[in-house]
C-alpha cells in the first residue's frame, strides 16, 4: 500500500477538496479505498469547461451538456446530506436553469458556508442573465458569497436573511442601486465587500454599512453620484472611472487607501480645451475630504492627474504618515505641490514606476524640470524622513531629480533607490552612477542607498 492511501479518510478528503470535483471523481478508479471518498469531500469545485472543452467544439453538443448536468446530479446525490463547506459552480455553456436552481438549493440546505457562482445560460444572449434564486439570500450558514458573470441579483435580494455573511463579492453582475442598499442594511456581520465591474441599473449608488471593514470597488462606467457611509471601514481600494459627485463620504477610521482612476481619455492639465474635464472632476475633493484621516495613502498616475483639477480644494491630511504614488511619463505632477504641503506629518514618501513624468509648467516646485525662483519650497515644508524610489534607470535626468530631493527635503534621513525590473544591472552599476551616489552621501546628511 502506498503512503497516501494509508492516510485517514478525513485527511484524504481534505486533499481531494483542493482538486476540481471532476479530478476528485477520477481518483475513484485508483483503488477500492478511494471509491467512495468523493461522498465526503467538503469542497466541491464544478467547472463545465472541464467537460465541454469549448475550444474543441464540444460546447455546442447537447449530449455533452447533458453529461455535465448528469454528473453534477450524481455527485450531489452521492454526497447526500454530508456537511459541505464550499460549493463553487462555473457554468458558461447553457446549463438548464431549473437544474441549476436545484443544485444551489441542495447545497444551501446542507449548510454550505462558502458559495461561489458564475453562471451564463446563453452565450448568444448575454442580455438574458440567469435570475439568481432568492434562497441564496436566505441562508443562516453562509459566511462568503461570490456572484459573478451573467447573473442578475436585482429581484433575488427582496428578502434577505444572511446573519453570518462576512464577505460579499459581486463581479460583472446586474444590480439595482436601491435594492443593493437594502441588501447591505440586511447584512449585520458584513466585513468585506468587492464590487467589480457591476452593471448598475441606475446612476446613483450608495455603499452603506456600519460593519464593513474592507471595500474594493472598480467602476466600468461613469456614475452620477457615489456615496460611502462606512464609519468602520479600514481598507479602501477604488479604481476605474471616477463619479461626477461624492455627496457623502464617511470613512473616518480608514487605515489605508489606494485610489486608481483609469481615466485614459482625460486630457492633461497643461493641454488646451480641458474645461470639460475640469468641470467633471470639480467634486473630486469631496472623496479625499472624507478620507482625510487616513494614515497610508496610495495614488496612481491618472489619480494624480484628476487631483490636479481640484488642488485648490485639497484637504489637509493631518494623520497621513505614508504616501505612495506611481509615476508615468504621460502624466504630470501638477497635484504634487499642494499634496505635499497638505501632509504636515508625512514620514515616508514612495515613488513607484520611476521619477520621470510629464513635464509641465504646473509641476510647481516639487521637481527640477523647470527652473523657478521658488524652487523646492513644497519639499522644504514637508517633514518626510524616508524616501523610496522604485523603477530607477540610471539616467542623467533621474540623478538630477534625486539631487533635487536631497537638497530640499530638509528632514530626509533615508533614501532607498531600487532599479527598474528587468533593467540591465551593468548600466546601473557603472562608475558614473556609483560615483554620483557616493558623492550624494558625502554632501548630504541623508543615507542614500542604491539596491542593485
Amino acid at each position: 500500500m502506498d503512503h497516501i492511501s494509508s492516510l485517514p479518510d478525513g485527511v484524504l478528503c481534505h486533499i481531494l477538496s483542493f482538486l476540481t470535483t471532476k479530478e476528485a471523481a477520477l481518483t475513484s478508479i485508483l483503488a477500492k479505498r478511494w471509491r467512495n471518498l468523493l461522498a465526503f469531500v467538503p469542497c466541491l469545485k464544478i467547472d463545465d469547461t472541464l467537460f465541454l472543452h469549448p475550444e474543441k467544439g464540444k460546447g455546442d453538443r447537447e449530449d455533452v451538456k447533458q453529461s455535465f448536468m448528469d454528473f453534477v446530479d450524481r455527485v450531489l446525490a452521492l454526497q447526500g446530506n454530508s456537511p459541505l463547506n464550499k460549493f463553487s459552480l462555473q457554468s458558461f455553456s447553457g446549463a438548464d436553469s431549473d437544474r441549476v436552481d436545484g443544485w444551489i438549493s441542495s447545497v444551501l440546505a446542507r449548510g454550505v458556508s462558502d458559495l461561489d457562482l458564475k453562471i451564463i445560460l446563453h452565450l448568444d444572449r448575454l442580455w438574458d442573465p440567469y435570475q439568481l434564486s432568492p434562497k441564496c439570500f436566505e441562508c443562516s450558514t453562509l459566511v462568503s458569497l461570490s456572484i459573478g458573470s451573467g447573473i442578475d441579483v436585482s429581484l433575488a435580494a427582496a428578502r434577505v436573511f444572511l446573519p453570518m455573511l462576512k464577505t460579499l463579492i459581486l463581479d460583472s453582475v446586474g444590480v439595482c442601486p436601491n435594492e443593493f442598499e437594502t441588501l447591505l442594511h440586511s447584512l449585520p456581520s458584513l466585513e468585506e465587500l468587492l464590487l467589480v465591474y457591476v452593471d448598475w441599473k441606475g446612476m446613483d449608488v450608495t455603499v452603506s454599512s456600519a460593519s464593513l471593514k474592507t471595500l474594493t470597488i472598480e467602476l466600468c462606467f461613469l456614475l452620477n453620484t457615489l456615496s460611502f457611509d462606512t464609519p468602520s471601514l479600514l481598507h479602501f481600494d477604488c479604481s476605474g472611472y471616477a463619479a461626477w459627485d461624492y455627496p457623502v463620504v464617511n470613512m473616518g477610521n480608514l487605515v489605508d487607501a489606494q485610489i486608481n482612476f483609469s481615466e485614459i481619455h482625460i486630457k492633461s492639465l497643461g493641454e488646451p480645451d480641458n474645461d470639460e474635464d475640469a468641470l467633471r472632476f470639480s467634486n473630486m475633493w469631496k472623496l479625499f475630504h472624507g478620507m482625510r484621516n487616513v494614515p497610508h495613502l496610495s495614488l496612481l498616475p491618472d489619480t494624480l492627474e484628476v487631483l490636479s483639477m481640484c488642488s485648490e480644494s485639497m484637504p489637509v491630511f493631518n494623520n497621513l504618515k505614508s504616501l505612495a504614488i506611481k509615476s508615468n511619463k504621460e502624466r504630470g505632477w501638477q497635484a504634487m505641490p499642494a499634496l505635499l504641503r497638505n501632509c504636515p506629518h508625512l514620514e515616508t514618501f514612495v515613488i513607484k514606476g520611476g521619477i520621470m513624468h510629464l513635464v509641465t509648467d504646473k509641476c510647481g516646485d516639487v521637481c527640477d524640470c523647470i527652473s523657478r525662483e521658488d524652487k523646492g519650497l513644497s519639499l522644504k515644508l514637508c517633514p518626510v524622513k524616508v524616501m523610496k524610489i522604485h523603477g530607477f534607470q540610471g539616467t542623467v535626468e533621474e540623478m538630477a531629480m534625486i539631487k533635487h530631493f536631497l537638497e530640499y527635503f530638509a528632514c530626509l534621513k533615508e533614501m532607498e533607490v531600487y532599479p527598474e525590473e528587468n533593467n540591465n544591472p551593468t548600466q546601473l552599476g557603472n562608475q558614473r552612477v556609483l560615483e554620483m551616489f557616493e558623492l550624494y552621501n558625502k554632501l548630504s546628511s541623508c543615507n542614500v542607498q542604491l539596491f542593485i
